[in-house]
């Protein structure tokens, strides 16, 4: 007992140092510079740059290879997932509807960028510390991730191995740093990301997860009815939505009061990403990056 007493008071003054640190240590230049000197993390990049160099991109979009899109569930259970983007159009916060969320229950899921906590360093600890949600890994600097610089709605994607190495994993660390839990799960900016970079994610220990039901608020002042109807016209067992909550001036919080009740009433209930499996996009054909991959293991067993 003694022993349960102790590690619980080691926990929660470690929580406490993370959570009172000065957030300008955690700013993505600094936080990345910082990183970039550190062994462990140099060498894993060096790592990962060598182990796929000569890989293609591979398929370009939100439902490739490597990329999960929903629950493992065949029960009337579903996940609501919420973004916040960052950047100069995408740093606000949608406190009104963390409120609804808590008034109502109900769990989520929060994939945060980079750009994100370091404008909203504050909410983001409260959040952190909240057992209804889940923090989950946006991207560094919340860019679409390729391994050849695509774009998706406008924003270039990361160029390179490496540009997209930092994107997935000094956003992972930054959030470990910050509150002692590293992510496990990983949303491309826009939700657009390469096989390639699917495949460095899971080599990172995340799973790319998309979406099954796509809400619509993230265009700027969609009626509240139409991300209703996107969302309650589309619903199914298992179905992970996408939502936003860097956007007070939108409809989501609107749309959420009138979707709830509904879903409620037909039954459903809500999880977030880790509490169940997930399952993969289906795909049939033998993906690029797979057979590059599967002739380099090859070759390497010929050496």
């Amino acid at each position: 007992m003694m022993r349960i007493i102790f590690l619980f008071f080691l926990l929660l003054s470690i929580s406490d140092v993370a959570l009172n640190q000065n957030p300008d240590v955690y700013v993505n230049s600094k936080f990345l510079n910082k990183l970039s000197k550190e062994r462990s993390y140099s060498d894993l990049k060096k790592k990962i740059v060598s182990d796929f160099k000569g890989i293609p991109s591979g398929k370009w979009g939100e439902f490739v290879k490597g990329v999960d899109e929903d629950l493992d569930t065949k029960d009337k259970i579903i996940a609501f997932t919420f973004d916040a983007c960052g950047g100069k159009k995408g740093n606000g916060y949608d406190k009104e509807l963390i409120d609804f969320l808590h008034q109502e229950k109900i769990p989520a899921t929060l994939f945060i960028s980079g750009k994100w906590i370091d404008s909203q360093f504050e909410n983001f600890l409260i959040l952190s510390r909240d057992s209804l949600f889940e923090i989950e890994n946006h991207g560094l600097n919340h860019r679409p991730c390729s391994i050849d610089g695509e774009s998706a709605y406008g924003i270039r994607g990361t160029s390179d191995i490496e540009d997209a190495f930092d994107e997935i994993e000094a956003n992972a660390r930054k959030i470990e740093a910050i509150t002692g839990y590293k992510p496990r799960y990983y949303r491309s900016a826009t939700a657009y990301i390469d096989e390639a970079c699917a495949a460095l994610a899971a080599r990172l220990g995340m799973t790319t997860v998309s979406y099954q039901v796509l809400s619509g608020d993230a265009v700027p002042l969609t009626p509240e009815s139409v991300i209703e109807k996107n969302v309650i016209n589309n619903i199914k067992p298992g179905a992970v939505i996408i939502m936003h909550f860097n956007h007070p001036e939108w409809n989501t919080r609107e749309a959420m009061q009138k979707i709830v009740p509904i879903l409620r009433q037909r039954g459903y209930t809500f999880a977030r990403l880790k509490d169940f499996k997930l399952k993969e996009v289906k795909i049939k054909e033998k993906t690029i990056v797979e057979s590059v991959t599967n002739v380099k293991a090859q070759s390497s067993k010929v050496k």
